[in-house]
């Protein structure tokens, strides 16, 4: 997407020629929670106890939503705060309820209507009296209501630029931050109206060449934010993940039934949450949350309220699920790739309520469909509403400023780097951080 769109893109072209560019790998999962928060504090997903939007509840089989309470350590502007920087993080992922800051904060996407979304808390009165009631989010993204979701699009990032030019121009911060979210949502709504391969692919949309005007509309909006910004700044433009097309859904709740790790009542009608499934929880070995990734959770003995599996056993089974899942096959016969990562291995520390196993389907070609009761193990569709596509492992990472070599590709970056790299341009280094400072030695 990035490359078939850089060429109506002169504003980003151009930091493009004058600094660095290249691939940002992910992390993992590569979701929007955690994936802003490990960009913006060093750390992985397993430091952060942070597995997804949603998150086990300790002695309980549901889930909760996460917010900024449950960010326990210290982020980019954080760390410049405590140097006597004044910062200003605006709409970046997991910054509600906003929080104090050494500067000023517009708290993300998870912001409820009407809720206060500033630091200091007086800020978004007077934000909102200059440019309209806080435009979160796109409502409902996950809609046939297309019109909608594209007038939308445009009118949050033009409010959000407003925002950001505003606080820029008062405040003055040495390190402003604003996340835009709606290539996130434009993506999801209109893949299937401009990839060719997608498996749901709308003939003669009148979005066609959504991508190209999408972009070219957003690059006109940097331009604005970039006539502000003075000539001595480091600029850092980056993408939390990728987007590709979601090839399709499997059932994996639907197969740990049918494969006998998961025990429910019958169903009367389906599909439905397996909240509403009436689990038979002493029958149930593993159940699976899903989404563009599955966490699957064995119901353990002394862990979970009515845990089956023995905790001495623990081990051999999970390995005995991962052998299972390795014989997952297509409809045509050939075989489903599922990569299957315990999180212990995956992380430096695998905090909070990790998942016993996280599975990544066909490379994220497919999404993890957690409702039970499909006919077929395998859907072209989502089930939580229309969605064209999948996230991907690589997003993209721009830099241009003072002393930054110019036209250079940059390899081998993550997403774990960012703070580093940004703390460097501050002369600052932090101990203990998972990423390193990509301009350290440039």
């Amino acid at each position: 997407m990035f490359e078939r769109c850089r060429g109506v893109m002169p504003n980003l072209a151009a930091l493009m020629e004058r600094g660095m560019h290249g691939p940002l790998r992910s992390c993992e999962p590569p979701i929007t929670v955690p994936a802003w928060v490990c960009m913006t504090s060093g750390r992985d997903a397993g430091e952060l106890g942070l597995y997804g939007f949603r998150n086990r509840v300790s002695g309980e089989y549901g889930l909760r939503t996460a917010d900024s309470r449950d960010v326990r350590v210290k982020r980019v502007w954080d760390y410049l705060g405590d140097a006597g920087h004044r910062v200003a993080p605006l709409f970046v992922p997991l910054t509600y309820p906003p929080t104090p800051v050494r500067g000023v904060m517009a708290s993300c996407f998870l912001t409820p209507e009407g809720a206060p979304f500033t630091f200091p808390r007086g800020l978004g009165a007077e934000l909102e009296a200059r440019h309209g009631p806080y435009h979160a989010d796109v409502r409902d993204f996950r809609t046939e209501d297309l019109a909608r979701i594209w007038a939308e699009l445009h009118a949050m990032a033009v409010q959000h630029i407003d925002m950001a030019r505003d606080v820029l121009a008062r405040f003055d911060p040495a390190f402003m931050m604003m996340v835009e979210m709606g290539p996130d949502r434009f993506h999801h709504a209109f893949f299937a109206d401009f990839d060719d391969a997608h498996p749901l692919r709308r003939a003669d949309s009148p979005y066609a060449d959504a991508p190209e005007r999408y972009y070219a509309f957003l690059d006109t909006q940097l331009g604005r934010l970039l006539a502000d910004v003075p000539d001595d700044c480091t600029i850092m433009v980056v993408s939390d993940h990728g987007a590709k097309s979601m090839q399709g859904g499997f059932c994996l709740n639907d197969w740990l039934r049918g494969n006998g790790w998961l025990s429910h009542d019958p169903l009367p009608s389906g599909p439905v949450a397996l909240r509403e499934a009436g689990v038979r929880w002493r029958e149930t070995r593993a159940w699976a949350e899903g989404g563009y990734y599955a966490r699957i959770f064995l119901n353990v003995q002394g862990r979970e309220p009515e845990g089956c599996v023995p905790a001495a056993d623990y081990e051999r089974t999970r390995d005995a699920l991962i052998e299972a899942l390795a014989t997952v096959r297509r409809p045509d016969g050939r075989p489903f790739p599922i990569r299957a990562e315990k999180p212990e291995q995956r992380y430096r520390a695998a905090r909070g309520e990790p998942p016993d196993l996280m599975l990544y389907l066909d490379d994220l070609d497919h999404r993890a469909l957690a409702t039970v009761g499909h006919d077929a193990l395998f859907r072209t569709s989502n089930d939580g509403g229309p969605d064209g596509c999948n996230h991907d492992w690589d997003g993209v990472l721009v830099m241009a400023g003072p002393g930054i070599p110019t036209g250079r590709r940059i390899e081998g970056a993550t997403l774990l780097d960012v703070t580093p790299t940004a703390l460097g341009r501050f002369g600052l280094r932090v101990e203990g951080l998972a990423g390193r400072d990509l301009l350290h030695g440039v």
